[in-house]
C-alpha cells in the first residue's frame, strides 16, 4: 500500500511539473506572438498617421512636382499599411474593408500621377482626409487598448473577438465601411470584383462546425490531436466562414475554412524555429508536397524568397488551355526552415478562381521590340490584371541590358495588342 501511494504521489508530482511546463510553454509563445502584434500596431499606427498627413499635404501645391512627391508617398504608404494590417489577428471584415480603402486610395494616387488630373484629386481629397484622420485618430484608441492588456494575448484577442456592439473595433469597422462606401463608390466592374472577393460564385454545400474541425484534422495531421475552438464569423461579415483555433504545446495558430464546401482560407502556426537544416531545393519539394496534401494540383512554382525562420514560396494556378500562369489565383505557403513544415498557407486567391476569357497570344520579334543591347534571357505567358479587374494574357519577360554592368528587367507585355504593362527592375 505504502509503494502504491509511493507511485500514485510521483505520478501527480509528475503530471502536475508536465502540466507547469505547458503551461509555460504557451504563456512564452503568447509573450512573443504579442510583441510581433505590438510591433505590427505601432507599425500601422504610424505609418496611418503619415499617410493622413501626405493627404493633407497634396493639397496644398500648385506645383506639379510637389503634387507629384505627395502622390508617391501616398502611394508607398498606403501599400507599407495595407502590408502592416494584413498581419494582425483582427476582424476579417474589418481587415478585409481596410484593405480595400487604402489600396484604392493608393490606386487613385497613382491614377492621378499617370494622368495629371490634379484639379479632380483637389476636388475629392479634403474630404477623405478628414476621414482618413478620424480613422487615423480611432485606431490609435485600438491600439492603445492593446497595450493596456500588459502582455496577455489571450484577454485581449477576446475583445478582438467581441461581438459586442460600441467596442474600439466596433467603431472603426463602422466608420471604415462607411467612409468606403462614399469616398470611393464601386464602378460596375468593382462590383463585379467584390463578388467574386465575397465568394458568391461557389455553389457547394454548407458545412458545419463539426465537420470544419473534422477537414482541418485531415488537412493538417501533425496538428490532430491540439485543443481546439471553433467559431463562425459574424452576421455582416463579406462571406461566411469558420475561425478554427488551436494550441498543441508549442504550437499555437488557426485555420479559416469557408462554411460553403469548407475550402481552406488560411493557416497558421506560431512556433519557436530551430537552426534551418533544409536547402532551397528540400524547401521547395517539401512545398509541392504540402499543396498535394491540400488537394491543390493544378498549380506551379512563382517565386520563393526567405527570412531567418522560413521561405515564403508561391504558386499560381495553370491554365488548361495555354499552360499560362494565372497569378490572380495563386496560393501562398510559409515553410519552416528547420524541418519542412507548413506553417502558414493563403489560398484566399485560389478560391476565388477568375474567369479567363479567350485571347490570342501574337508573336513579338525580340530584336526588334527591344534595343541592340537588350538579351531576353527568360519568356513566360502569364494571366495578369491590367488595372481594369481584366486578366490579360502576357509574356512575362526577363531582359537583360548591357554587357559587363548589366541591368536585369522584368517586362509584362500584353500577347494580343502589345502594350507594355508592367516593367520592373530586378538587378
Amino acid at each position: 500500500m505504502r509503494t502504491m501511494l509511493v507511485i500514485l504521489t510521483v505520478a501527480v508530482i509528475g503530471l502536475g511539473a508536465y502540466s507547469i511546463d505547458l503551461h509555460r510553454d504557451k504563456e512564452n509563445l503568447q509573450r512573443t506572438v504579442h510583441a510581433q502584434y505590438t510591433e505590427k500596431l505601432t507599425d500601422a499606427s504610424e505609418k496611418l498617421s503619415y499617410l493622413q498627413r501626405a493627404v493633407s499635404q497634396s493639397l496644398l501645391f500648385q506645383d506639379e512636382a510637389a503634387v507629384h512627391n505627395e502622390l508617391d508617398t501616398i502611394w508607398r504608404l498606403s501599400s507599407d499599411v495595407r502590408s502592416s494590417i494584413s498581419n494582425l489577428p483582427i476582424d476579417q471584415e474589418m481587415s478585409n474593408d481596410w484593405l480595400s480603402y487604402l489600396g484604392r486610395l493608393g490606386d487613385e494616387a497613382k491614377k492621378t500621377a499617370k494622368s495629371g488630373d490634379f484639379d479632380a484629386w483637389r476636388e475629392k481629397m479634403p474630404e477623405i482626409s478628414t476621414n482618413l484622420q478620424s480613422l487615423s485618430e480611432e485606431w490609435q484608441v485600438a491600439t492603445t487598448d492593446f497595450y493596456r492588456q500588459d502582455g496577455k494575448l489571450d484577454v485581449w484577442m477576446k475583445e478582438v473577438d467581441s461581438k459586442e456592439p460600441n467596442t474600439t473595433f466596433d467603431n472603426v469597422k463602422k466608420n471604415l465601411k462607411d467612409y468606403g462606401e462614399s469616398d470611393f463608390p464601386l464602378t460596375l466592374s468593382e462590383s463585379d470584383w467584390q463578388k467574386k472577393v465575397g465568394l458568391e460564385a461557389l455553389q457547394d454545400s454548407l458545412i458545419t462546425e463539426k465537420e470544419a474541425l473534422e477537414k482541418v484534422k485531415t488537412l493538417f495531421p501533425m496538428i490532430k490531436d491540439a485543443t481546439f475552438t471553433v467559431t463562425k464569423s459574424s452576421e455582416n461579415a463579406t462571406y461566411p466562414f469558420y475561425h478554427v483555433q488551436f494550441h498543441q504545446g508549442v504550437r499555437l495558430g488557426y485555420a479559416d475554412l469557408t462554411e460553403k464546401g469548407g475550402h481552406l482560407l488560411s493557416y497558421l502556426v506560431e512556433r519557436p524555429v530551430d537552426e534551418a537544416k533544409l536547402s532551397q531545393e528540400e524547401v521547395l519539394k517539401k512545398a509541392e508536397e504540402h499543396l498535394k496534401k491540400l488537394g491543390m494540383n493544378d498549380v506551379a512554382f512563382v517565386e520563393s524568397r526567405e527570412n531567418h525562420l522560413a521561405w515564403h514560396v508561391t504558386f499560381a494556378r495553370v491554365n488548361p488551355s495555354d499552360n499560362a500562369l494565372i497569378y490572380a489565383d495563386g496560393v501562398q505557403l510559409k515553410i519552416a526552415k528547420d524541418n519542412g513544415e507548413l506553417l502558414g498557407a493563403n489560398a484566399m486567391e485560389y478560391i476565388q478562381s477568375e474567369t479567363i476569357k479567350p485571347q490570342t497570344a501574337k508573336p513579338i520579334d525580340w530584336n526588334t521590340f527591344f534595343q541592340d543591347d537588350v538579351r531576353v534571357e527568360e519568356v513566360k505567358k502569364i494571366y495578369t490584371d491590367n488595372g481594369q479587374f481584366d486578366q490579360r494574357l502576357c509574356y512575362q519577360v526577363i531582359a537583360v541590358r548591357g554587357g559587363k554592368s548589366s541591368e536585369t528587367f522584368r517586362v509584362v507585355i500584353d500577347a494580343e495588342n502589345h502594350n507594355v504593362l508592367k516593367v520592373e527592375y530586378l538587378s
